[in-house]
């Protein structure tokens, strides 16, 4: 997750949370006749396992994994194998920025309607300071399971998937936002909603779900699509406004629905938090925020595997 807006104002005046309850009334519809099937359980030791992964490449590639540098290269190749595989239909985008070449790696689910895009997706990329395993292998990861998982249960969504990779976010949100205004005014007016995924695995973990308020016409469907899930299995949530911080915000700004779960990151934990969610207050959701102890020991997997469980449930849920 970036630390900057693209106005350049600091997370301090972006982030601002807001209870849950209350947030509104209207409600998703969720999936019914033929396409209707229960999401998955996406297994935490699969995504830890990609976790683990994505570390070595770090490791064997100076520590990170980073724009412009072999460890995120290695990164899209690894993952695009594993999609290739499972029999999505991948493609890499390319984009500049600061001298070095970027990418962006696509994946579409053959299938579904194409008028109707479904669009799940978070950054691959980590700061140079460290390999970004909670920021943002754990959304990288988690994304890829449910991808595999799309593939090897049979699900046959009622609309199309897609899900990306994004690169370069660290530096300013510049992949996401290179493939939105890569788009044509067709080809975005097809994207029904864009779900992101950034930090789903804070080691103090907090558990928010993007607020609609602000966004696009449709967001609030997506909001509690996402805040459903966690009230099913007795997780209390809190709404944040996460602003231009993530890859959301060039699909915001083109007027696609939003949403997506965050788990926290530099910002310090309540008592009221504490008490709501366990771990400790007074310290950072990730005390190892863009920093080189960001590594697989930074990871709750409890909140890994809650999140992930939560894309699960809103790719089956928006795309039925």
């Amino acid at each position: 997750m970036t630390t900057r807006t693209r106005r350049g104002r600091s997370i301090a005046a972006l982030v601002t949370t807001f209870a849950l309850f209350g947030a509104g009334t209207a409600t998703a519809t969720p999936a019914t006749g033929p396409a209707a099937q229960a999401a998955p359980n996406i297994s935490v030791s699969a995504v830890q396992a990609d976790l683990a992964q994505l570390q070595s490449i770090a490791t064997a590639n100076g520590g990170n994994r980073a724009h412009g540098r072999p460890g995120y290269l290695a990164s899209v190749d690894w993952i695009k194998g594993r999609l290739d595989a499972a029999g999505f239909t991948t493609r890499v985008q390319t984009f500049t920025r600061s001298g070095a070449t970027g990418y962006n790696l696509i994946a579409d689910w053959p299938g579904g309607d194409t008028s109707n895009v479904v669009m799940v997706g978070g950054h691959l990329d980590s700061v140079a300071a460290g390999p970004g395993i909670n920021d943002n292998g754990t959304g990288s990861s988690s994304i890829l399971e449910v991808a595999l998982a799309v593939a090897s249960s049979g699900f046959a969504p009622t609309k199309h998937l897609r899900f990306a990779w994004w690169g370069a976010e660290e530096l300013g949100l510049v992949g996401s936002t290179y493939y939105v205004n890569s788009l044509t005014s067709a080809e975005r007016s097809r994207i029904d909603a864009y779900l992101n995924f950034d930090m789903t695995g804070s080691p103090n973990p907090g558990y928010f779900v993007y607020s609609s308020s602000g966004q696009p016409s449709g967001s609030l469907a997506l909001q509690q699509t996402l805040s459903a899930y966690y009230a099913s299995i007795g997780v209390p949530t809190e709404l944040t406004s996460v602003g231009g911080r993530s890859d959301h915000a060039a699909f915001a700004s083109a007027g696609i629905p939003v949403g997506g779960t965050f788990s926290g990151a530099e910002v310090t934990k309540t008592a009221a938090q504490a008490q709501k969610w366990g771990g400790t207050s007074g310290v950072a959701f990730d005390r190892c925020y863009h920093r080189a102890c960001d590594t697989t020991a930074n990871v709750n997997a409890t909140a890994l595997d809650r999140n992930a469980d939560a894309i699960a449930s809103a790719v089956w849920t928006l795309a039925g």
